[in-house]
């Protein structure tokens, strides 16, 4: 049997329309999985999509129940909806401020509330995923409410592992820059930026049965982190001479 193969089983991806998140969910559907998206706003092309605001505690509960309905059962939630404009703190209204937390925090606790309450009754339980950021584990200046919340997401991700275990297995993924960021490729090890299809490979395996016993973990999807400043002289790959 192939630990990858996600026939019949039941996918939620927030913000799974576009971008990181439809990547997600094309990697799901490719398992085999039957998988619903969200969002805001109606796609162009109309697969699996419910529309849902879940910064709305009954809106995400909507959101679970209609996976549940549609296809019997839950077996996966990836929390991926989030992002933040690039503003300073010292100018940042406190109104957005409380929309970057609310959207990249609040928002994946109302989603895996949901979530938990209708995988704990069902057969082999289910696994929620968790997107975080870099931007949760180090500084985060120009987005510093979004690096706040993306760190309170790795918190809550292991606090509702211990929980919610050992019916729910609940993890978090680290994520770097993704997509096309020449700037950022220079910093990063791998040299280059991680792909969307990278990320969803990772959603893939954490929530197969390889991970069965993977739970409260945060897994860095990013290339290897980034360059250290202090060496900035040296480029990656380059020698390093022994003292």
């Amino acid at each position: 049997m192939d630990a990858l193969d996600f026939t019949g089983r039941s996918v939620v991806v927030t913000g799974g329309t576009r971008g990181l998140g439809a990547a997600i969910a094309r990697a799901f559907r490719a398992a085999g999985a039957r998988v619903l998206v969200c969002g805001r706003a109606q796609p162009d092309a109309t697969e699996d999509f419910f529309r849902a605001d879940v910064r709305d505690p009954y809106q995400a509960a909507a959101l679970i129940a209609e996976a549940v309905r549609r296809h019997g059962r839950l077996d996966v939630v990836v929390n991926n909806a989030g992002g933040s404009p690039q503003v300073f703190a010292d100018v940042a209204s406190p109104r957005l401020h409380a929309a970057v937390i609310d959207l990249n925090l609040v928002a994946p606790l109302h989603v895996a509330q949901a979530a938990n309450t209708a995988m704990r009754g069902q057969p082999g339980g289910g696994v929620i995923l968790m997107i975080s950021s870099v931007s949760g584990i180090r500084p985060s200046p120009g987005t510093a409410a979004y690096g706040a919340a993306k760190a309170g997401l790795l918190h809550l991700a292991a606090s509702l592992a211990v929980e919610w275990g050992p019916r729910v297995r609940v993890n978090s993924l680290i994520v770097g820059p993704v997509g096309d960021d020449a700037t950022a490729a220079g910093t990063i090890p791998l040299g280059r930026a991680a792909a969307p299809e990278d990320v969803a490979g990772a959603c893939l395996l954490l929530a197969s049965p390889l991970a069965g016993y993977v739970s409260g973990a945060a897994l860095a999807v990013h290339g290897g982190g980034e360059w250290p400043a202090y060496l900035a002289e040296l480029r990656p790959g380059a020698y390093i001479p022994e003292k």
